[in-house]
């Protein structure tokens, strides 16, 4: 589903009447001043605060972009671009309800067009920028650089508009919802695991290419059914492993957790923090900060197993084949619980909203379950699933699929055109690479 915010479907007789010269969007920095609102007829509003970011400056973009759209934008360097994307060609109109303190000069770019154009209006105003050509369907995006200006800010920017033939059909972008409409869609695979087993241990690896380890991102391999696990870019100098448990009673508020609901940890390893989260549900989390690296295949080992008083103990291991040896994360204990592993699945998010138009990927291989049998069965087939901000079609794009490595790879964000199906199902060839550990020389959890 695409979103179609119907502005204004009036069409104004005098849009070419001597105020502005009609352009074709051929002439590339075509100058023109603008200081008072012409009506044209702009049929929809992206707002920046969904559908924009400042590039390559994370800091910035928290300044400059909010709910509200673009404010305190007084970098030269801080360049902002706005995404969309359309199902078809043709003419676009561009305007933007803009406003300045003094006078400025800004650059506006879509495709291989640019236009200056000049403000001085000192309230909210809608300008005309122009006509520009869009020559294929998907996503494009509307630049913003400052080139002068003798105020505090080179503008303030609430709506960018558009009209022209392009929104006869879909335009895609994100209407509300902000925050995770800037995060991008988050995508999943939901792995077929054996039936009528017990799976005590849930083993999978992860490797993350070079270049796709994007600030915000969570690689998550081992998904189990009451919590996560799995590898984060934190920020530019700290990367994270972490392994957390939902207890079971609902709140995003950690302290209102009765005692007898919540995960008390058991055990966790060397340099390993320990503490609650909230805000997603509520429970026990645990991390180790690892500089892991891309190109590098890491491997994670669960455990779960029922436990004393109808309770579960889940316990995780990391390998890092630098160390050449498991490491011990954490294990907790979740009481009203009795369970072995059950729904396995990873994931790839973007916690991030100042990232989300960078695209990340994450290779997923070598999947198996050890049962209470002592037996090791691989899993091949997964089914590919995305969240409700991709549901919805705020945001389409989101991939899944098999690399030629035959690995399952999920990728998002950064508004590439191609996607997969929702539910899609994946299958990738038997590697008979069956872990070989010695369960007998992991670290055992202990306070």
């Amino acid at each position: 589903m695409s979103y179609k915010n119907k502005l204004n479907k009036t069409f104004f007789s005098f849009l070419c009447l001597g105020i502005i010269a009609c352009n074709d969007g051929t002439d590339s920095n075509l100058k023109i001043s603008k200081t008072e609102e012409i009506p044209i007829n702009y049929v929809l509003s992206l707002p920046p605060g969904g559908n924009s970011w400042v590039i390559d400056n994370t800091s910035m973009d928290q300044q400059v972009i909010s709910d509200s759209g673009i404010t305190q934008w007084n970098n030269s360097n801080s360049i902002i671009r706005t995404y969309f994307k359309t199902d078809s060609i043709g003419e676009l109109k561009l305007g933007l309800k803009a406003k300045t303190t003094n006078q400025a000069t800004l650059k506006i770019t879509l495709g291989k067009t640019s236009k200056e154009i000049t403000l001085n209006n000192k309230k909210y105003t809608t300008i005309d920028i122009g006509t520009f050509n869009i020559t294929q369907p998907g996503y494009h995006y509307i630049e913003l650089e400052g080139i002068e200006k003798t105020g505090n800010v080179y503008a303030d920017i609430s709506e960018v508009l558009i009209g022209g033939s392009i929104t006869e059909k879909n335009i895609t972008y994100v209407p509300n919802d902000f925050h995770f409409g800037r995060r991008g869609p988050s995508v999943h695979l939901k792995y077929e695991a054996p039936q009528n087993i017990d799976a005590v241990y849930f083993y999978n690896e992860i490797t993350v290419p070079k270049d796709e380890d994007i600030i915000g991102s969570y690689y998550m391999a081992n998904g189990f059914g009451e919590g996560y696990f799995g590898i984060q870019v934190n920020s530019e100098t700290e990367r994270r492993v972490l392994f957390s448990v939902w207890s079971e009673f609902d709140t995003q508020d950690p302290n209102l957790i009765p005692e007898e609901y919540q995960v008390n940890l058991l055990g966790k390893g060397t340099n390993v923090y320990s503490g609650e989260f909230g805000n997603e549900g509520s429970g026990a989390q645990s991390y180790l900060v690892k500089n892991w690296k891309t190109d590098i295949t890491y491997k994670f080992l669960l455990k779960v197993t029922p436990s004393q008083n109808s309770s579960s103990d889940y316990t995780a291991y990391f390998y890092d084949p630098d160390i050449n040896n498991w490491q011990l994360i954490a294990s907790f204990r979740r009481p009203n619980t009795t369970t072995y592993v059950t729904n396995m699945h990873s994931f790839l998010e973007n916690f991030s909203p100042s990232t989300g138009y960078i695209t990340r990927q994450a290779n997923y291989g070598n999947q198996w379950v050890y049962t209470t049998e002592h037996e090791w069965i691989e899993i091949t087939k997964a089914t590919f699933t995305y969240d409700a901000t991709a549901q919805k079609g705020a945001r389409l794009d989101y991939e899944g699929g098999i690399t030629a490595k035959n690995t399952f790879y999920l990728k998002n964000c950064g508004f590439f055109n191609e996607n997969t199906e929702p539910n899609a199902p994946l299958h990738r060839e038997s590697q008979l690479k069956q872990p070989t550990i010695d369960f007998t020389k992991l670290e055992t959890p202990t306070l």
